[in-house]
């Protein structure tokens, strides 16, 4: 099938006006309850008018335990329902789609005397498994009240589930750890978990193509797990890496760097596979959605750049990003670009 950046296309049920999405990205302004302040719904409403096909949010923790960060965005609470309901209104004023993207930084265990303490997989008990299973669960189902159109399993960058899923960190001998398909089976557990408590949502996973270190998740692995994700049902991947940002991307140098291993997904599933990674020109992505099964591309650090840069992409205004990969929006209040004013 011939595909074109800038054309209508269908994502599971969700239908976008062109292929490019904006790629989970961290804003830390929400209050520790996870209360969205005004600047928030500034950045998203930015977002929406962009231009962009569909938009999915930043880290969102599904426990309001977690402490893993600062200033997360949460849907553990039912009375944040309403905030997020005006969130998801200024988005699909636009006629844009919106996935709450459902994460856990870490798992932490009440102490006897008060306080928490952080929890590796190899220490939790089946009981506190099924916990941060049921937790996702009641997420989606606030997502779904909410007005959001679907949600992304946020299982890579070495949070939560991506280190359950590590060989490098899930050493458990029971039926959570040994074999891929063993530390995988959490993720399995989740998305039917979603599908009981927020029927008809939009499911989509990030993952790690690779976490990059010995021992880790290896590419045979993810493969593995995104089949077994594919024959559950799930709606779409979106394929990452440990770690987030590379710098010193440059146009038509050094771009897509995850494309090659999310290439081989897209021939290897049946649901459609977004290619996160470097994406920097017009070019090259027309490219890898011309010579490959990839289906749609997400953006991250271009859009804190150029929030409207698929508008000005599509209009011909433009064909590059300005995104110079400095990564300095890291350091910046909410991880805004430090060249605009």
């Amino acid at each position: 099938m011939t595909k074109a950046l800038f054309e209508t296309a269908s994502l599971g049920e969700l239908s976008l006006k062109n292929r490019l999405v904006r790629s989970a990205t961290w804003e830390g302004i929400a209050s520790p309850e996870g209360a969205l302040p005004d600047e928030a719904y500034t950045i998203y409403e930015e977002l929406a008018k962009g231009g962009v096909g569909a938009v999915i949010t930043g880290f969102t923790s599904v426990s309001a335990t977690d402490f893993y960060m600062d200033d997360m965005m949460r849907l553990s609470r039912d009375d944040l329902i309403g905030q997020y309901r005006r969130l998801t209104d200024l988005i699909h004023a636009e006629r844009v789609p919106v996935i709450a993207q459902l994460a856990l930084g870490a798992f932490y265990r009440p102490l006897p005397g008060g306080g928490y303490r952080q929890t590796e997989p190899d220490d939790m008990t089946a009981g506190e498994i099924r916990q941060v299973i049921a937790q996702f669960g009641q997420a989606a189902r606030r997502a779904k009240e909410a007005g959001f159109d679907g949600v992304q399993i946020h299982a890579a960058h070495f949070f939560f589930l991506s280190r359950f899923i590590s060989p490098r960190v899930n050493h458990r001998s029971d039926e959570y750890g040994g074999s891929t398909e063993h530390r995988g089976r959490i993720l399995l557990d989740i998305l039917q978990e979603i599908r009981a408590q927020a029927p008809g949502l939009h499911v989509t996973v990030k993952i790690n193509c690779s976490d990059f270190a010995t021992p880790g998740l290896t590419e045979e692995e993810s493969m593995i797990l995104c089949r077994m994700l594919d024959e559950a049902g799930i709606d779409s991947l979106e394929i990452s890496g440990n770690g987030t940002s590379v710098g010193g991307i440059r146009p038509h140098v050094n771009e897509g760097y995850f494309a090659p291993f999310a290439a081989k997904v897209a021939e290897a599933v049946s649901v459609p596979v977004i290619a996160v990674g470097g994406w920097r020109s017009t070019e090259e992505m027309e490219k890898a959605l011309r010579d490959t099964s990839i289906a749609f591309l997400s953006l991250s650090r271009p859009l804190l750049r150029q929030p409207d840069l698929p508008r000005l992409m599509e209009a011909g205004e433009v064909t590059e990003s300005a995104c110079i990969s400095c990564n300095r929006c890291y350091h910046s209040p909410c991880h805004r670009c430090v060249f605009r004013r």
